[in-house]
Parts: structure tokens; C-alpha cells; sequence
């Protein structure tokens, strides 16, 4: 299969103009006519990344998160970004990214799918037309009232986290939930004025978070990785159903950090 068959593909689930105007989502780096027979899933196109699909013999690494978000004047060995390149070309990779366009029309169900959310609707629309409107992260309702430390074990289990951050009184009842994938904390007052007791996000930092709880919102940071990574098996579910002559594989990755 061609690699513009497979970005054909790609785009029918994530068209490309659900894409925030700041993004680079798409094809990174790669040939349209390039065969592509194996598949390698990632949240980041790091070397560690680059190396695995390489050593697995991938033809097409598909990540999360763009490879090149601003334009590079000069492309060499000595430059992380350029080498990351280097290695791509090399090893004859192409690179395709599905980054705002998936938080749109895949990440932000997904992840109100594994907290349960009813009656959900988009917190912040990017998208709009005649027929729908469409943007980044969900506000809905919780099954039931809960306790925020219990919400956020939930959270934390439900994303399969070995912990979250919790801002907010642990006995506070939560039933209206917002969940924005990624960096979330520059949309903590659109959250609140949608009338979410508890938002769900990553990135958090100290001063937005006691700012939050002053506005009357708790806030659960689960990190950009910890729900972003659910990219990765929505993918292989994809891949699987729509494409089943491609063989697919997973980059090991885990959290950037480590808590000693």
C-alpha cells in the first residue's frame, strides 16, 4: 500500500481541517509513493522512538505529537531535530503526525468514553460550519456524585496512572466533569464558566491550580503523557479495522518523568 493510500485513510478519521491554525499536523517526513507495509504507533517522535521503529523494520511511524512544529534552517547530525530528520530519511521512514485534527474528532471522546461522561458536549470549539461544531476536550455529566478523591482514583485507574495531582478539597462532591487531553490549564475558566465542578487535564502548574480551586474548581492533573497515551491504542484499534493488510506496531514509551 501507498503512503498517500494510507494517509487517505488517516484522514478520513481526522480530516486535516479540524487542525488548530497553530499545528503542523501531517506528513512529516516521507514519499507519497513510498510502500508502506508495517506501522509503528508513538505519542513523540523521539530518537529512542525513531531507533525502535528502525530496528523493527518499520516503513511509517505515526505519532501524537508533530515532529516539527516550526521550520528548521539547516538540518544536521549535531542538532537533536535535525538527527531525528537524518535518521528518518535514512532508515527510509516516513513520518505522518495526528495531533489537533485527533484531539477534535478522536482523543476528546475517547477519554470522556473511559470516564463515563453523559450528556457531554465540547468544551472549547475550534471548528465550525453549517452542520456541526467541533473543538477540543468534553464537559459532561459523572454517572453518579462522588467524592473528589475518589473521582480521581477513578482517573488515575481508568487511565492506567500510578498516581494524578489533585487541587481541591479530597471530601468535595464533583458530578459535572471537564477533560481536555494535553495542556490544559489555559482553558481552566472556560471549564469553570461551563459549570464543571472538577476539570481533568495535564500540565497543570502551581500558580493555576490554587488559582483554580479560588474560582471554585477542583482540577485533576494526569499529566500530558497519562492521557494522551490513549492515542496509541485507539490507532491500533484503527489500523486493525480499516487497514488489516498492515502490520502494526507500538513503540515502548512511558512517562518523560520520574518521581524519586
Amino acid at each position: 500500500m501507498k503512503l498517500e493510500e494510507v494517509i487517505a485513510q488517516l484522514e478520513q478519521l481526522c480530516p486535516p481541517q479540524f487542525a488548530v491554525s497553530w499545528d503542523n499536523s501531517g506528513l512529516q517526513v516521507g514519499r507519497y509513493g513510498q510502500e508502506i507495509r508495517s506501522v509503528c504507533l508513538a505519542v513523540d517522535a523521539t530518537s529512542p522512538v525513531i531507533d525502535y521503529a528502525a530496528a523493527e523494520g518499520a516503513d511509517l511511524l505515526i505519532t501524537h505529537h508533530p515532529l516539527l512544529f516550526s521550520g528548521l534552517k539547516q538540518i544536521h547530525d549535531r542538532d537533536f531535530l535535525g538527527k531525528r530528520v537524518i535518521d528518518l530519511i535514512r532508515n527510509d521512514i516516513a513520518c505522518y503526525a495526528m495531533h489537533t485534527n485527533f484531539d477534535v474528532m478522536g482523543m476528546a471522546d475517547a477519554a470522556a468514553d473511559l470516564l463515563r461522561l453523559r450528556d457531554r458536549e465540547v468544551l472549547e470549539v475550534t471548528y465550525e460550519d453549517d452542520v456541526s461544531k467541533e473543538g477540543i476536550g468534553r464537559i459532561g455529566k459523572l454517572p453518579e456524585h462522588m467524592r473528589l478523591d475518589d473521582f480521581a482514583a477513578l482517573v488515575r485507574d481508568a487511565f492506567g496512572l500510578e498516581q494524578v495531582r489533585v487541587y481541591g478539597n479530597g471530601n468535595d462532591t464533583v458530578i459535572t466533569c471537564a477533560i481536555l487531553p494535553g495542556s490544559g490549564k489555559e482553558e481552566i475558566d472556560l471549564a469553570a464558566a461551563a459549570g464543571a465542578d472538577v476539570y481533568v487535564t495535564g500540565d497543570m502548574n502551581h500558580h493555576a491550580g490554587i488559582d483554580a480551586v479560588e474560582k471554585g474548581i477542583s482540577v485533576i492533573d494526569a499529566g500530558h503523557y497519562g492521557v494522551e497515551k490513549i492515542f496509541v491504542p485507539y490507532m491500533m484499534d484503527y489500523l486493525h479495522r480499516e487497514l488489516p493488510g498492515l502490520e502494526v506496531i507500538t513503540a515502548p514509551e512511558g512517562e518523560p518523568c520520574r518521581l524519586i
